[in-house]
């Protein structure tokens, strides 16, 4: 079950991958991870521990800093587009 801060992670990484033009096998060899931890982790179904994390973001060559600050913009997203009741 994917929580709302894993799926902000996920679709922060799967942005950034995309926006860098690189496929999933790409961002695994870059991370040193395999490709299928790659996919589980992009659709929220993989638990990411925070050394694989860094190896991601280093692989997508931006910041931990600019990362993170992409994550807080999902999940101030996703809280905006609850309705309320």
């Amino acid at each position: 079950m994917s929580t709302p801060l894993m799926k902000s992670v996920a679709v922060t990484i799967r942005r950034s991958r995309k926006y860098r033009n690189m496929s999933q096998e790409e961002l695994a060899h870059q991370a040193g991870l395999d490709r299928t931890y790659i996919s589980g982790v992009e659709r929220g179904v993989r638990n990411i521990t925070i050394d694989s994390l860094s190896q991601i973001i280093e692989a997508l060559d931006i910041s931990n800093l600019s990362f993170l600050e992409a994550v807080i913009r999902e999940i101030k997203s996703e809280i905006s587009d609850k309705p309320e009741y």
